[in-house]
């Protein structure tokens, strides 16, 4: 099947003149965990810098306050957790369910680590809560042997980089990266999902598109850029684009916020929060 190739990422709409947050996306970020506070964090900030109209955090009652101090335009809520700091499931599902309802969009994964309970909350919110959703991290690692739940008319969107892709598929990375866009359509159009598959040059498809992107720089290539991936593109979501679209705008983004903070600091020096900190820029540059 051949794909019909997108060179270009679409455009956002412009603001009204008497717009409320309201009108561009409740967050559901789910994520952290005991030494991972970081992770859930730099997804928050970064749906907050990409226009989301309101983030609200879910974390281990542990990592909260930590979460809570890094910035305060979101909003944090503990969750009971187990004896090795991960999210205890079966305990913090009703508070869950309270938070998804006010929830226009999930992010989940950075950081929550692996445990049979991660497992059960990954199912229950692809599954059972059906919102709209970005998986990352430990949320593609989750689903692992599950992929049955992948199959939903509920938007999703998956963000692994090879490694995670190749554990998805049951293939080397090496595999992966000598076929990366018809491997990812195959799994897209298999499974109903958009993959954007991470890498110099991220793939974005469905299965029936396909969005090669041109920016970015090996100064990404550091611990936390994935997670601000993640939460663009989330905000991208909560702003009305489809999941295809959201994720093609969400990596141009992202890679121009990376190139913005590599003339900032350099490809050695550059951190994950430094991507976030140049994201106002990169939505000045694109003139949202």
């Amino acid at each position: 099947m051949a794909l019909r190739r997108i060179e270009m990422p679409p455009r956002l709409a412009k603001r009204s003149a008497d717009s409320n947050k309201g009108m561009f996306g409740s967050i559901l970020v789910i994520a952290g965990s005991r030494g991972m506070a970081g992770a859930a964090a730099l997804v928050g900030a970064s749906a907050l810098r990409s226009g989301a109209g309101r983030v609200v955090i879910a974390s281990p009652i542990e990592v909260q306050p930590t979460i809570a101090q890094y910035e305060p335009s979101y909003m944090t809520w503990p969750l009971p957790q187990d004896d090795e700091g991960k999210i205890a499931f079966a305990e913090a599902r009703r508070y869950l369910e309270k938070l998804a309802e006010k929830a226009t969009i999930v992010a989940i994964g950075p950081g929550l680590g692996q445990s049979d309970d991660i497992k059960s909350l990954i199912q229950w919110v692809v599954g059972t809560l059906k919102l709209p959703t970005v998986l990352d991290a430990d949320a593609l690692n989750a689903l692992v042997g599950h992929l049955e739940v992948l199959n939903s008319p509920t938007p999703l969107v998956l963000t692994p980089h090879p490694a995670e892709f190749a554990r998805l598929i049951g293939k080397t990375v090496a595999e992966v990266q000598a076929d990366r866009e018809a491997l990812a359509a195959a799994f897209a159009r298999d499974h109903n999902v958009v993959i954007a598959l991470k890498g110099t040059g991220t793939i974005v498809t469905d299965g029936e598109r396909v969005y090669v992107n041109t920016t970015g720089n090996p100064g990404m290539a550091t611990s936390g850029s994935g997670d601000v991936l993640t939460g663009v593109i989330a905000a991208m979501m909560g702003q009305g684009l489809p999941a295809f679209e959201a994720a093609c705008v969400g990596t141009y983004a992202h890679g121009l916020a990376g190139d913005i903070a590599k003339d900032q600091n350099g490809e050695v020096g550059m951190i994950a929060g430094d991507i976030v900190d140049s994201l106002a820029d990169t939505f000045v540059h694109l003139d949202y």
